[in-house]
């Protein structure tokens, strides 16, 4: 029985295991997934779980709950040797181990993508994985607990200015889903207005969500601004050392809290196997998401999702190749397991060829952009479009059902403000009031050679 070994639980990783337990005759293949994470991430609803909408836990599918018949493996893998047909699995805890395979399909996906700039690696935060998401919420409502207690100065408007770098749909939609957090939250305290809150959005471009067109683009800086958030468009961020942000045009000014979302990049992993690798570190792959090298296809080696590129035949795209974003990814994982299973037939693998449906952004409750071609869409109508694509998007009944019902709840109730930041050092207040044993009585100095304690000492007999 061939061992297909899967490395990566994301989309497309995630989405060909759980199309091959469903296509595979039994007994026909094993199948292994490899992840560092025990879970797959829709990124698509980060924004929302940053603004309170979604519960950080519904935005997430375990793999262990949905993949039935696949062994999944919560490690990473270290390095890839196709030609011997081993990875290198390295676990969180114990020894790496080899694993054999018979076929391999990469799908690590990408991580973020940063630039040299002094005071990003040590001060941003970036928005690919759950945890980044969650902590961000909870650094902008424990924000506003602390300016509560501040009177009006540096400190508090430091502690209120929200930076995001990057004005893709990453970006933008968080920053919308961020404003509109922090409108919700003013309500709550008294102390502070809407106007000690700022927000600054940073595009080193002349626009912002190249992926709509010039007048929907528009309507989103209109409306970003009618909320109270600066976009600065043709500005660099040139430092961000201790949280003071530097533009290139000048401007400076300070920021608690800064989200990196310019860019990302397939994941370094690939520099350690012997697959071919384009000019930009993604895996090459033809239509068909079969691996080709320089003389030609690469037997038993697939490819799909951010970290490959994958040719665009439908002639839009970025240099020839499809978009990384979800969209794709799930796409090209279905049409991996199919090919898979055709290969395993002795039948011929069909190329990946998808025609974009659209791109729509949710903007923060009642805003919302859709472009689909030349039609463009705005404002409540868009926002409604958003949640019922990506709801049904989102995989496993299972986990619609519960991101339904946190949206369903948050209209009734509203959304959920509180915030858990304590959780990233959990024992601290055990270990403040923890009792701990006394420290031991030092011991008394031996009697040196010739001498006597003072126990020891006979008494001197009376004179009769």
């Amino acid at each position: 029985m061939p061992k297909i070994l899967i490395v990566g639980g994301g989309y497309a990783g995630f989405y060909t295991a759980w199309k091959l337990e469903k296509q595979l005759n039994k007994g026909e293949a094993e199948v292994v997934v490899v992840d560092p994470l025990p879970y797959m991430t829709y990124q698509p609803f980060l924004p929302e779980v940053v603004a309170g909408n979604v519960d950080p836990r519904h935005a997430i599918v375990p793999l262990r709950s949905h993949l039935k018949t696949t062994t999944v493996v919560t490690a990473k893998v270290t390095k890839i040797d196709h030609a011997n047909k081993t990875a290198t699995i390295t676990p969180e805890v114990g020894e790496p181990w080899e694993m054999a395979y018979d076929i391999i399909v990469v799908t690590a996906g990408a991580v973020s993508r940063t630039f040299p700039i002094p005071g990003v690696a040590d001060n941003a935060i970036g928005l690919k994985a759950i945890e980044e998401a969650t902590a961000i919420r909870d650094k902008i409502i424990t924000n506003f607990d602390k300016a509560a207690n501040l009177p009006a100065g540096p400190e508090r408007e430091r502690l209120l200015t929200f930076v995001v770098v990057g004005g893709g749909f990453a970006g933008i939609e968080v920053f919308a889903e961020m404003r509109s957090l922090a409108s919700n939250l003013v309500k709550k305290y008294p102390q502070l207005t809407f106007d000690d809150t700022h927000f600054h959005l940073i595009e080193a471009m002349g626009r912002i969500m190249p992926e709509v067109s010039l007048k929907t683009s528009h309507w989103v800086l209109k409306n970003l601004a009618e909320r109270g958030a600066e976009v600065h468009l043709d500005t660099q961020l040139k430092s961000a050392v201790d949280g003071v942000i530097e533009l290139s045009t000048g401007e400076s000014f300070e920021s608690d809290v800064i989200v990196w979302t310019a860019g990302v990049m397939a994941t370094p992993m690939l520099k350690n196997t012997d697959l071919p690798l384009e000019e930009r570190g993604r895996l090459r792959v033809r239509a068909d998401l079969r691996v080709e090298g320089d003389d030609g296809i690469v037997a038993d080696a697939w490819g799909a999702g951010d970290v490959s590129a994958v040719p665009d035949l439908t002639g839009g795209g970025v240099g020839g190749f499809t978009v990384p974003n979800a969209q794709h990814a799930v796409r090209q994982g279905k049409r991996l397991a199919k090919n898979l299973v055709a290969t395993l037939r002795g039948e011929l693998p069909k190329d990946y060829i998808h025609k974009g449906l659209g791109a729509v952004a949710g903007l923060g409750p009642g805003y919302g952009a859709f472009q689909s071609g030349k039609i463009g869409i705005t404002g409540w109508v868009a926002w409604l479009m958003h949640r019922g694509y990506h709801g049904l998007a989102m995989p496993t009944w299972e986990r619609k059902i519960r991101v339904i019902i946190n949206w369903v709840l948050g209209f009734i109730l509203g959304r959920d403000i509180a915030s858990i930041e304590a959780r990233e050092h959990p024992r601290e207040v055990f270990e403040t009031f923890a009792a701990r044993p006394k420290a031991a009585p030092a011991s008394e100095p031996l009697p040196q050679k010739g001498s006597s304690t003072p126990a020891q000492k006979q008494p001197v007999p009376a004179e009769k």
